[in-house]
């Protein structure tokens, strides 16, 4: 499938465009430049054929962070089939613009001179600025009106394979993403949505790099370097683990600029996850706002793996630090801990084997039968305490739900259940099922209850 790069300086309107051709508001917007810096992609339809669509970062060389996302962009459209230049019709080209339009003019692919933000006829005339550039291809928009899109993407459009030829696909990799990821295929299981989670700099762009084996995020030491959420799927033993690497979180009171839009996708990205990676740096000490970030995974209900990364930088013994996170992050005491270091890849190849433990873990369900044995087992055990006088019983007990494990316990005073003994419980269903990685969530009802009246109170 051909690909379609959109590529030019910071701010110029490539993200606004990337969101107008695919009809969606995905990548983060704003009147800040380098508001994108990781290439997003996104498989279109432009006039009944496919192709993907990629989104690029600013050709900005101002700083170590901005270098960093020009190489990104500048390899993206070294793979590119073609190419759409957006520059600002607003403001006049500059030398360095016109330099960057001519070395990727030597590329000898379709190249289009984009000239965005000509809302009007009577702005046309700035257009005549852009002409020295030499490109044969010229093409006046207005993206936020949806003015002279349609003529750029039949231009583009005409370089696509007819829908024909995109159906005979004898290749996976070139087949449209959503129509992979419908495919029935029997030797691949659904969808697995990792979220990669945690503070500012502990080195989750970088895990992602080394997991995936390419640098599809861009890693710099400035804190804050990714914004918009990435996505990246790969097949690992029959599954498909699509990864999100989210924006860093800072304290409230140090959120900057466009690191507020980030937030809010890292949210939404949570919502429709399965995992988080918590990535917590092992060579600083543990902070409040790595709990605040960890309680997320509580509040998502998602299987977790907690990742001590900056492994070979680690000051203190494994013991010591193993024993810090079970005592500061109680409430993901069911999280397996693997230590390794992104950047040397030391131990990531393990990632994914525990990615697709904790999944299954997730997705269990266990028999009606063997839970009651369980919980009848427990009850004998250590009875349940009365209420006041009042005898407490539990009458049967069964699994409603999946990703994560529900459970239900119909008694007859479900409100009489105190937390201790729920905990107390939960853990006897952990010894006989596992779930490792996986929260378990029991909730005690009345017989006659439905399930959507249950309290929601672990």
């Amino acid at each position: 499938m051909k690909t379609i790069v959109l590529i030019g300086l910071p701010n110029v309107g490539k993200s606004s465009l990337f969101n107008r051709i695919a009809k969606e508001r995905l990548a983060i917007t704003s009147d800040i430049g380098g508001t994108t810096r990781d290439i997003r992609y996104k498989d279109v339809e432009i006039e009944g054929k496919y192709c993907r669509l990629a989104d690029t970062g600013g050709l900005d060389n101002s700083t170590t962070l901005f270098e960093n996302v020009k190489k990104q962009s500048l390899k993206a459209a070294q793979k590119a089939d073609i190419l759409l230049f957006v520059t600002d019709g607003k403001v006049l080209p500059s030398d360095n613009e016109k330099k960057l339009f001519f070395e990727l003019q030597k590329l000898k692919k379709p190249i289009a001179l984009v000239i965005n933000k000509i809302d009007n006829e009577k702005e046309e005339d700035r257009a005549w600025e852009f002409y020295q550039f030499g490109a044969q291809n010229i093409f006046t928009v207005s993206v936020s009106h949806n003015r002279g899109v349609l003529k750029l993407l039949s231009w583009a459009a005409s370089f696509l394979p007819s829908p024909k030829k995109e159906l005979v696909l004898k290749d996976e990799e070139d087949m449209p993403l959503e129509e992979f990821l419908k495919q029935d295929d029997k030797n691949v299981d659904e969808l697995i949505n990792i979220a990669i989670i945690g503070r500012v700099n502990v080195g989750k762009s970088s895990l992602l790099n080394a997991i995936l084996g390419v640098e599809r995020s861009v890693v710099s030491e400035v804190a804050g370097t990714t914004i918009d959420p990435v996505d990246e799927i790969m097949i690992y033993e029959d599954k498909k683990l699509n990864f999100v690497d989210t924006a860093g979180i800072r304290k409230r009171g140090k959120i900057e600029g466009i690191e507020k839009y980030a937030l809010n996708r890292t949210s939404s990205m949570l919502e429709r996850s399965d995992i988080a990676l918590l990535v917590l740096d092992a060579s600083e000490p543990f902070t409040e706002l790595d709990e605040r970030i960890a309680s997320l995974i509580d509040k998502y209900e998602l299987g977790c793996i907690i990742v001590l990364n900056k492994w070979d930088k680690a000051k203190e013994s494994f013991e010591k630090i193993t024993q810090e996170v079970r005592y500061k992050f109680k409430f993901l005491s069911y999280a397996p801990i693997i230590t390794l270091s992104a950047l040397s890849k030391q131990r990531v190849h393990k990632v994914n084997d525990l990615i697709v433990k904790v999944y299954e873990n997730y997705a269990t369900r266990v028999s009606t039968s063997k839970l009651n044995e369980t919980i009848k087992e427990a009850s004998k055990k250590h009875q349940l305490p009365s209420d006041k006088g009042r005898h407490v019983k539990i009458y049967f007990a069964t699994q409603f739900d999946t990703k994560p494990p529900k459970f239900a316990l119909v008694m007859n005073r479900p409100k009489s259940l105190h937390f201790s003994y729920k905990r107390f419980l939960v853990n006897r269903i952990r010894d006989e099922f596992g779930f490792e990685g996986a929260p378990v969530i029991l909730i005690a009802r009345a017989r006659g209850e439905k399930d959507n009246d249950i309290s929601q109170e672990r």
